[in-house]
């Protein structure tokens, strides 16, 4: 990096935002500032684009100091009004959030250039992840980039009638409940059977003990609500 890439670091932990310091001032050619709300850091931003831009910005997405007189509840709301207001900085999430359904929400509407994990925080992944980001590049950390993965296996696998099994399964306390709920392309009805069959797979693709164990899964992936 020939020159001072500016990073503003948004967290509302100061033992979390030291901790990510010790590993940044161990990378050439950074100026780093800190916010402690989403408030702050958009006021950060704002106060600085004609004189001195940031160039990146890394923020967690929970905050647990927010207040009602707050104008962002969390890193999401903040993610969305820079990107609203089509301020040009690189994006990037440090958090604690790896939750497959989280992560996979984030991605999909937010796009950040990075999704790196606090405790896989180092300076070898932060310095690639910048070097990512300045060219426009995505990185996510290997724990998120295997859920995404995996997320999108299980979409191909999944079809309509899994689906409508899965919703129905928690509302019934037997099997043979589903008969005749669940409904083939052509209208037509699926025996208790054809369900136990399909129930048996999906039980095998998501890797789950037994159908509470499935319906969870599911629910983790995203996959039912």
């Amino acid at each position: 990096m020939s020159k001072k890439t500016k990073i503003l670091l948004v967290d509302d932990h100061q033992l979390i935002i030291e901790g990510i310091l010790s590993c940044l001032k161990n990378i050439d050619g950074l100026e780093i500032e800190t916010a402690n709300s989403c408030d702050e850091a958009f006021s950060k931003i704002k106060s600085n684009l004609q004189t001195s831009p940031f160039h990146l910005i890394f923020t967690d997405l929970s905050f647990d100091n927010q207040s009602q007189n707050n104008t962002f509840i969390d890193g999401e709301a903040l993610i969305k009004a820079i990107q609203e207001e089509e301020i040009p900085i690189k994006i990037g999430v440090i958090t604690g959030h790896s939750e497959t359904n989280r992560v996979f929400n984030i991605i999909k509407n937010l796009n950040p250039l990075a999704y790196i994990l606090k405790g896989n925080c180092s300076v070898d992944e932060l310095t690639f992840a910048i070097q990512k980001m300045l060219k426009d590049e995505v990185y996510y950390t290997h724990e998120i980039h295997q859920k995404l993965l995996k997320r999108a296996l299980i979409e191909i696998q999944m079809d309509d009638i899994a689906i409508q099994i899965l919703k129905e399964l928690p509302k019934h306390p037997k099997i043979s409940n589903l008969e005749g709920l669940i409904k083939k392309n052509d209208g037509s009805l699926l025996k208790v059977r054809s369900i136990e069959s399909k129930l048996s797979k999906l039980r095998t693709d998501l890797q789950a003990n037994n159908n509470t164990d499935l319906v969870l899964k599911a629910k983790e992936l995203g996959i039912v609500d």
